[in-house]
């Protein structure tokens, strides 16, 4: 189904057609681009309520500014549709984080328009003013430098780092914050409520509009006047707001807070910023999902809804014939919540993902016992390790890709310390359609290089209620890693009896013809392992797999039995190769003089783009029929005599 746009949109390119229209028909290009959006999404799906939040704050910046000269930068990169969409991609749309098209993120391979990719969050401020500093070096003092953060993103400490040093240099920086009181779940913390009490407070915006109407009528008479009213206002914000302006005290000009959706008072606002020099911050009010009532209504859910019928806004649901499986985030979720009650030493932490996670099961349960603690991946870690100190067993539940910002944190806080602090890794392996900002690709390898560190994944949703139950019990009390992948399991029947698995052990799924070829799986990838031997069998090849369960440390009994009785191994892990599950199995054969090929299948050492994880277990050779090839190959040169060791 093709999406028809308005007329003036369906007239931009490019942002140099965007200026060829009159200030009074932005209104009507905002009411278009947000219809152009609403009908995309529905359709095609994607992140929604974001991008609606910033539509009048988008055309209001490619209008004023001269895009890409001038350098704009979306954090986080889910408000960035509108931006794509002007800036000629709206063609390419409805292929937005579809398999080998348009990412759903700013990419700079993608466009010049993209200044920056931004897939994680909090460090537009620092690109921003990098780039400033940088046309300083190079005298290109017309260009202007301008960092839109919101979602959540400004509680980052990466954002709060930038904003430090920029207060001090002094360049050309404009940071937009898109105040919506939302990342995906609702902002918490003490920066969200002083952003609150700047909008809200009445008497501070009466009072500020009064003086600004009473002196700039006096502006005839001089400059004066002006810094009269910079000055007053200063001693306004701190006497009426009961505290000193935040921004201003990092050196920031504060302008603010401002209506998000008049974009034509904010074409206004932009042309006069683009005349002061050094870093100021616009602060914008705005909705997220403004324009669609059921977004406004109930943002969590409508931040990635899925396809829907935009005019009931019946979210599109399949509905199974039998019990599906349960997707593992809420096996997660569920588990925690059981175990936290027979154990009152569990806490649960998470940085501003708690219905991503699933962890506000257990909040809505044990509200004292869990913790959102912000868009701030290196805090929930340390903080969980403070937790740890006291004897309480914290759940630190993080996506993958976001662990890698806490990691410092966890050798320098968790590991060297041996504190009891559970990882349970999120959308670890392929994660889809997010694409390779959000790929969980690197925990197994990153995880096993740390001292005391277990490194542990699931097969199934058994396995992971199972490493969770075993996480927590006093004998481990030291770190202890489980990653789990985006998605379904494959149990419907999923809520068995809590078991108690031994540390560094995997288990038999299949015993193959000795002499034949074994294969070594970790995680839930191991399932497509079950569908690969079920095929080699109708073939008449009997091949062995093993479910090691543990990366670090590994069932060292179980490798020497496979290595003793099987003439070749494939090992397959949805992670990286370099370092991963499969190095580590290598480098046991060698240190203990197993000669024998090896195959490994996982992740290659390249930047893998979005697609359905089936599509990319397919590119890099690891869905079902890609591991059956890889044992038929092996099989055959093992057959011929090939006994070097065969690395992929």
């Amino acid at each position: 189904m093709i999406v028809e746009p308005g007329p003036l949109l369906a007239a931009i390119d490019s942002p140099d057609d965007l200026k060829k229209l009159a200030p009074e028909q932005l209104v009507q290009l905002s009411t278009e681009l947000r219809d152009f959006i609403i009908d995309s999404v529905s359709i095609y799906g994607g992140h929604f309520g974001a991008s609606l939040g910033v539509v009048e704050l988008t055309v209001a910046l490619h209008y004023v500014f001269n895009t890409p000269h001038d350098q704009l930068i979306w954090d986080v990169g889910h408000q960035a549709y509108g931006h794509k969409i002007l800036t000629g991609r709206r063609e390419q749309f409805p292929n937005n984080r579809r398999y080998k098209g348009m990412s759903g993120f700013p990419k700079r391979s993608e466009s010049e328009y993209d200044a920056f990719g931004v897939g994680h969050s909090s460090t537009s401020i620092g690109a921003a003013l990098g780039m400033a500093v940088a046309s300083d070096y190079k005298g290109e003092f017309d260009r202007q430098h301008i960092a839109v953060i919101g979602d959540g993103a400004m509680t980052g400490g990466m954002a709060f780092e930038a904003l430090n040093q920029a207060g001090v240099v002094n360049s050309n920086l404009l940071v937009i914050l898109n105040d919506n009181c939302m990342s995906i779940d609702p902002n918490v913390g003490a920066l969200k409520e002083y952003l609150t009490d700047i909008t809200t407070s009445r008497t501070y915006n009466k009072v500020r509009d009064e003086l600004w109407n009473v002196l700039g009528k006096l502006s005839k008479f001089g400059p004066n006047p002006q810094q009269i009213a910079r000055k007053v206002e200063a001693a306004m914000k701190a006497t009426l707001l009961k505290q000193s302006n935040l921004f201003e005290a990092l050196k920031f000009r504060y302008f603010g807070p401002v209506d998000g959706h008049d974009v034509q008072h904010l074409v206004t606002i932009l042309n006069d910023l683009k005349s002061i020099p050094g870093p100021k911050l616009l602060h914008c009010v705005t909705v997220k999902g403004k324009g669609y009532a059921l977004a406004e209504k109930d943002q969590t859910l409508w931040h990635f809804p899925g396809l829907f019928d935009k005019i009931t806004g019946e979210i599109s649901k399949k509905t199974p014939d039998k019990p599906q499986p349960p997707k593992y985030q809420d096996v997660f979720g569920h588990t925690l919540l059981e175990l936290a009650q027979a154990n009152d030493k569990i806490m649960g932490v998470t940085p501003a993902m708690p219905s991503g996670s699933s962890l506000n099961i257990m909040m809505a349960a044990l509200p004292a016992r869990t913790f959102d603690v912000g868009i701030a991946e290196q805090h929930a870690v340390t903080f969980s390790a403070g937790l740890a100190t006291q004897g309480l067993v914290p759940f630190c539940n993080v996506y993958s890709t976001f662990m890698q910002r806490g990691y410092d944190q966890v050798i320098h806080d968790v590991a060297l310390q041996n504190l009891h602090v559970v990882f349970c890794l999120d959308r670890a392996g392929f994660v889809g359609a997010d694409g390779p900002t959000h790929h969980g690709c690197y925990d197994l390898a990153y995880m096993r290089c740390i001292p005391n560190m277990v490194v542990s994944a699931p097969m199934n949703e058994q396995e992971l209620r199972n490493l969770m139950y075993t996480a927590q019990l006093p004998e481990n009390a030291g770190p202890f890693s489980i990653r789990y992948p985006r998605g379904e399991g494959v149990m419907p029947q999923w809520r068995t009896p809590l078991q108690r698995v031994a540390i560094g052990t995997g288990r038999v799924v299949r015993e193959g013809e000795e002499g034949g070829v074994a294969i070594l799986s970790i995680g839930h990838i191991g399932n497509y392992a079950v569908k690969a031997t079920a095929t080699l069998a109708a073939e008449g090849l009997n091949t062995g797999h093993y479910d090691m369960r543990f990366c670090k440390p590994l069932d060292e009994e179980m490798l020497r039995d496979v290595a003793r009785r099987y003439r070749a191994i494939v090992t397959v892990e949805d992670g990286c190769l370099p370092g991963g599950f499969g190095s580590a199995v290598l480098e046991f054969l060698t240190d203990h003089g197993f000669h024998l090929p090896v195959v490994r299948l996982g992740i290659p050492d390249r930047v893998v783009e979005h697609g359905t994880q089936d599509e990319l277990y397919k590119e890099c050779g690891f869905d079902a029929a890609g591991i059956a090839q890889a044992v038929r190959e092996l099989g055959t040169k093992v057959a011929a005599g090939t006994r070097a060791t065969v690395l992929r």
